[in-house]
């Protein structure tokens, strides 16, 4: 056992889609999908082809990535139809992507009655499906919907359905958990039975969290010879969520003997992944998460902060740095050079590690981050902030007098219209450029004015386009804030070569906090352009 290596299978964009409140658009699916990559995941489930307009629209052109599988998902065809007369199944396996996963069912009340159809039947629906994924050139998954509480009541069938995956040639059979409700040890007692009863299927793992295990579940079903897991960013999911990969992950790797496609040289990426859904979700990060909150590793009056002076390991069950966390003590915070010094290498800024500058800065950045500003999220803005400190001129140019004016009325059809329109005066250098536009909403239409003002100074800001806008309102009782209640805005750019960057802008005013992640993003995009500042 000790080396053997567990594939990572991420269903965030799709089961954690499923989450009450949780809406991903196109832009938090693409930038979530390339995250999951960047980190290690080794299949990224990105939603349902044929389901809903924003999943047609990201399967129609999914991201390109180097290191995970992109997987479709859907179900097996429909009971009384052929596989190639079922547009439902064909909308998946025809997906242009390297994998697919097909959901079945595999408890005999379900078969019964839900489907009202044999057992020979449901069999059958099962291995045609995934034979015509595989010959579709797709590697072909089986996902065993409800399969404890199959396996509880008719074990022969729910292995039957086992066996009739990997007779169609699926890659891995998924066994799941699906209502949350089975606990650790009937876990591991079953999937030892299906690995004894079915040596040659690569069993994955699946498990909901309705009893508060999900977890657990999935590390027991690991220990007895499952080799794929499932699970989401922060346990999102429908009802209670889905097992936690941004908890299990870590004990996977630093815990146990197994292997995973994370080095240990990425886990420190798994706070900010975790913070960055998030603030996409316009959510407040749980502060007492395992690894990644803000209190895992916080350490109060007492005892215990006594203790853990003198040495942290008294009650840290690992490295907080190890997962992209940190120390804090809640009377003097101990900052996180070695952090800082990672995020500087990959922003390409060089400095020397003693400078006594970055101890302002990891001073000011942890003030700000307390205020609500979301640095984890909009790495322009920290860049900007770092390059500022660091003395690398970027006063491209300042943003006067802002103006915008909102009218709603009727149209001369009769129609009710809104429409904003903004004027701005911007400074570059020496001159002053005053412009008014009209835009699709008050940001909109301060966007325009702002680039029009711009253009004339950097022709390269023409090309900026405004992908994605979320605000977030701080209040006293939200754990990113300790002020009173202000108005956090983050903003995505992207230009035509698909780069893509984040800022952030903080106010009580909503425009106020806009124009500054705006102002943020088309500096952003003139530092690296490398233009010369005026």
């Amino acid at each position: 056992m000790s080396g053997e290596r567990i594939w990572l299978f991420d269903t965030t964009l799709r089961d954690g889609g499923q989450t009450r409140g949780v809406d991903f658009s196109h832009a938090d699916k693409i930038a979530i999908a390339t995250a999951l990559d960047d980190i290690g995941i080794d299949y990224v489930e990105g939603g349902w082809p044929g389901a809903n307009p924003t999943d047609d629209a990201f399967f129609a052109s999914p991201p390109k990535l180097k290191n995970a599988k992109m997987v479709a998902f859907g179900m097996t065809r429909r009971g009384g139809r052929s596989t190639a007369n079922d547009p439902g199944l064909n909308a998946v396996i025809d997906a242009d992507v390297p994998a697919a996963c097909l959901v079945g069912k595999t408890w005999d009340f379900h078969v019964k009655t839900a489907l009202n159809i044999t057992f020979e039947e449901n069999l059958d629906m099962i291995s045609q499906s995934i034979a015509a994924a595989k010959a579709r050139g797709r590697e072909a998954m089986f996902d065993c919907e409800h399969f404890f509480d199959g396996y509880k009541s008719n074990p022969a069938f729910a292995l039957d359905c086992v066996k009739a995956a990997h007779a169609g040639g699926a890659s891995w059979v998924v066994l799941c958990d699906t209502n949350g409700g089975t606990l650790p040890d009937d876990v591991f007692e079953i999937v030892s039975a299906v690995k004894q009863a079915c040596p040659d299927v690569a069993l994955g793992i699946h498990c909901h969290n309705d009893a508060g295990v999900a977890v657990a579940n999935s590390l027991a079903a690991i220990r007895a010879g499952a080799r794929q897991v499932q699970g989401t960013i922060n346990g999102l999911g429908e009802r209670c969520g889905n097992a936690d990969l941004i908890s299990l992950i870590p004990s996977l790797v630093l815990k146990t003997e197994f292997e995973t496609g994370i080095p240990k040289d990425k886990l420190p990426k798994l706070m900010a992944l975790s913070r960055m859904l998030d603030e996409r979700l316009n959510r407040a990060p749980n502060a007492h998460a395992p690894y990644v909150g803000a209190a895992a590793f916080a350490h109060k009056g007492g005892l215990h902060a006594s203790a853990a002076q003198k040495d942290p390991r008294t009650y840290e069950h690992v490295a907080p740095e190890t997962v992209g966390n940190e120390r804090h003590y809640l009377v003097s915070d101990q900052a996180g050079r070695s952090n800082m010094l990672a995020r500087f290498a990959e922003f390409g800024i060089e400095v020397d590690p003693k400078d006594p500058r970055l101890d302002r800065l990891i001073a000011v950045v942890k003030e700000k981050e307390f205020e609500g500003w979301a640095f984890d999220s909009a790495e322009a803005s920290f860049e900007l902030l770092a390059r500022r400190m660091l003395g690398e001129p970027s006063d491209y140019f300042s943003i006067g007098r802002f103006r915008v004016m909102d009218e709603r009325r009727f149209n001369a059809k009769g129609d009710l219209v809104v429409e904003s329109e903004a004027t701005a005066t911007i400074v570059v250098g020496a001159d002053t450029h005053h412009e008014a536009a009209v835009g699709n909403g008050p940001v909109n239409a301060v966007d325009t004015a702002m680039r029009k003002a711009l253009v004339s100074a950097y022709p390269t800001l023409a090309d900026v386009e405004l992908v994605d806008y979320k605000v977030r309102i701080l209040d006293a009782n939200d754990d990113l804030a300790g002020t009173g209640a202000i108005t956090r805005v983050l903003i995505e750019f992207r230009v035509p070569d698909g780069t893509t960057w984040r800022t952030v802008g903080l106010s009580t005013n909503i425009i106020d906090a806009s124009v500054a992640a705006l102002g943020d993003g088309m500096i952003w995009k003139l530092v690296h352009d490398n233009v010369p500042a005026p």
